[in-house]
């Protein structure tokens, strides 16, 4: 099938994917007299008196901006507002349709740091929680930490924190299998941004111990000059012994290879390369670090990709949609790190030991018990956190 011809065909045809529907019918003066003037002044008031009320009032509670400046749209690169909001739109179905989340796209006409910030803090009084999508790197980094520290909602940047727990549950499953713990393999994550800086410091969280991040350039040190701020800081948690080379180099009796890059930098000499019963997630779309054919004809034994078309979809869409239904049950004011990690292992549990297998080590993005399991666990680590407001 030609998905960017039905794309096409779909998007003009329904002019986008989202619309505004009301939650009740005006059909009489009576329904107008009260869900407006001048019925809907008295919850108004009880708003101005206690501004907790906005959640019983209003669909604050339920309703999540997704927030683009369009500068790293999927593959696509820096293409701008207007050309990310098909995407947005995709992330608020997802949202509705996962974990019964209302979500609306806000695509903004800048790339500052601080007008973004600033953006998004005004706004903030209508909704329940931000979700950062499609910001390059390091510029989301900076974003994400200055709206945690000034927001008293969930502030969540799935490109970073979405892929690494998906990535952290698919690690924990792959591991039974092959018999290996996390706190004795080594890991290589290729890509230095956002995403690779968040797997990074949610692995070493989980117990890793040896990790050696790679960009164009090579491995990662912290005693060489990066490009920006975002790789010193991978520098600094990584590559302890200061290990030099590239990622031929890197990958040379490596447990596990995690790419968050671009398609065809990992070739089959690079996978024979790797320790035996080799994990290889190659996660760069729409194509692959290497394809999992080729992995596995090399001697990898498990092969996680982010299509649909393969075995092991490593996608962002097992996580986030509960983690905000989690985060919102709760009146959560943050999503922190125990929370991240409930997710972690909800995802992972959701597939019983018995039925692991290399082709199986994550769950169906379209199992819809998913949303749930995850929304509890992050519901509850929210209240034991003491992040709830409830």
């Amino acid at each position: 099938m030609n998905y960017n011809e039905k794309a096409l065909e779909l998007h003009e045809k329904y002019r986008g994917k989202i619309e505004v529907t009301s939650k009740f019918a005006l059909e009489t003066r009576d329904d107008l007299s009260t869900a407006y003037t001048p019925g809907v002044a008295e919850p108004c008031r009880k708003i101005a008196e206690n501004i907790e009320d906005v959640y019983k009032y209003t669909a604050k509670g339920n309703l999540v901006a997704v927030v683009s400046d369009g500068s790293a749209v999927l593959g696509l690169g820096n293409i701008g507002a207007e050309a990310a909001i098909p995407v947005m739109e995709g992330k608020s179905i997802l949202f509705k349709g996962f974990a019964n989340v209302d979500a609306f796209p806000i695509c903004l006409s800048t790339q500052d740091v601080d007008q973004i910030v600033e953006t998004v803090r005004l706004m903030a009084p209508v909704f329940g929680g931000i979700n950062l999508e499609d910001i390059a790197s390091p510029r989301c980094v900076e974003i994400e930490r200055k709206l945690k520290e000034c927001l008293d909602i969930p502030v969540f940047h799935d490109d970073q924190h979405g892929t690494a727990i998906v990535v952290c549950a698919a690690l924990i499953n792959a591991l039974k299998i092959v018999g290996k713990k996390i706190d004795t393999i080594n890991i290589v994550i290729n890509g230095a941004g956002s995403a690779g800086n968040a797997i990074a410091r949610m692995l070493l969280d989980m117990g890793a111990k040896n990790i050696l991040s790679c960009d164009r350039a090579g491995i990662l040190s912290s005693d060489v000059p990066q490009n920006n701020w975002v790789q010193d800081e991978i520098a600094k948690l990584t590559n302890q012994q200061l290990i030099k080379g590239d990622l031929s180099d890197a990958l040379k009796g490596a447990d596990v290879f995690i790419g968050v890059s671009a398609k065809n930098v990992v070739s089959q000499t690079m996978v024979k390369s790797m320790a035996d019963d080799a994990i290889v997630f190659a996660m760069a779309n729409p194509d692959p670090e290497i394809m999992p054919d080729l992995a596995l004809k090399a001697g990898a034994r498990i092969v996680g990709t982010g299509r649909s078309d393969f075995p092991n979809q490593i996608n962002n869409v097992l996580a986030f949609p509960g983690i905000f239904r989690g985060a919102l049950d709760a009146r959560a004011s943050d999503i922190n790190e125990a929370m991240k990690v409930a997710a972690v292992y909800a995802i992972a549990n959701l597939i019983p030991e018995a039925e692991l297998s290399e082709e199986n080590i994550i769950p169906y993005a379209l199992n819809k018990e998913i949303g749930k399991a995850v929304a509890k666990a992050v519901y509850d680590a929210a209240v034991k956190s003491g992040v709830s407001k409830l």
